[in-house]
């Protein structure tokens, strides 16, 4: 008889000797054959960073006599893959599976928030997720385990309750905005973003703020150029999150710039602090 604090779950009676087939919405496969498509700027040596395996190995699974790689060609590669469903996102995927958000784009060449629904996804070195539906043999899971608890897909901070990808959006605008600055100056640009949902006189969400246009000029430069597409590093994360939980070293801004700019319009605001080569003011 099952102790109180365990619960069933079944696997197929096989999945011990071989390859797992799991999840029927979002199938998630152990090492299945996966698909990579080589991008410019591509090396054998960086995929193989990116698949924890090296150039030998890649070159032996591909039937490769050369190192050379042409644009678009195709490697297969040992990971596990993920079908897209509705509702993911890059971001949300990256924490369901462990995964670095850097890592997940990399080993996708997926650079924006935009998926499709039944999408196929490499995850490098991810961890197996098991379906409870899977017919086949019993086993227990102790429900007290850590990291059996179901995710909501939200994350609660002292300042309010955040989805992944509205963290995911601070994250990239603080690593596009801040890059090469200390963490206490990627913190305080995200908190000028919560400052500003906080005042009354912006949106009241990060996307609200982060892509206002007023009078046809959006806010922030990486929006114009781009930057805000690409993927913010583990330490822009950690600001985001660190801003959304009520840190400001900004001491309250609502704007910043950095040293060498020549606006005067927002020269004229009031600084309220200076960290490192950034400016902040109301």
């Amino acid at each position: 008889m099952l102790n109180a604090k365990k619960i069933r779950t079944v696997i197929l009676t096989t999945a011990a000797a071989c390859c797992i087939t799991l999840s029927s919405a979002g199938a998630v496969y152990a090492d299945s054959p996966a698909v990579y498509t080589v991008v410019k700027g591509d090396s054998l040596f960086k995929i193989g960073q990116v698949f924890y395996t090296d150039t030998d190995t890649l070159m032996k699974n591909n039937n490769l006599t050369t190192s050379s790689l042409n644009i678009g060609q195709e490697l297969n590669v040992s990971c596990r893959t993920y079908t897209v469903k509705k509702g993911d996102t890059l971001y949300l995927l990256s924490q369901r599976f462990k995964i670095s958000l850097d890592q997940l784009r990399k080993a996708n060449n997926v650079y924006t928030d935009a998926l499709t629904i039944g999408q196929i996804l490499n995850l490098p070195g991810a961890e197996i997720e098991i379906d409870e539906n899977a017919p086949g043999a019993e086993i227990e899971t102790d429900e007290n385990t850590p990291g059996t608890e179901i995710g909501t897909g939200e994350n609660t901070t002292d300042s309010g309750t955040y989805t992944g990808a509205e963290i995911d959006l601070l994250s990239r605008l603080i690593h596009a905005e801040a890059q090469g600055e200390s963490y206490e100056t990627k913190v305080a640009v995200g908190a000028v973003v919560v400052n500003r949902m906080e005042s009354g006189l912006f949106p009241t969400t990060i996307n609200g703020v982060v892509y206002q246009n007023i009078n046809g000029y959006y806010q922030f430069t990486p929006v114009v150029n781009g930057w805000i597409n690409k993927p913010a590093n583990d330490e822009a994360v950690k600001a985001a999150n660190e801003a959304l939980d009520g840190t400001d070293p900004s001491k309250g801004a609502l704007f910043y710039y950095d040293t060498g700019t020549t606006n005067q319009w927002i020269l004229s605001k009031p600084v309220t602090v200076k960290i490192g080569n950034m400016i902040f003011a109301l």
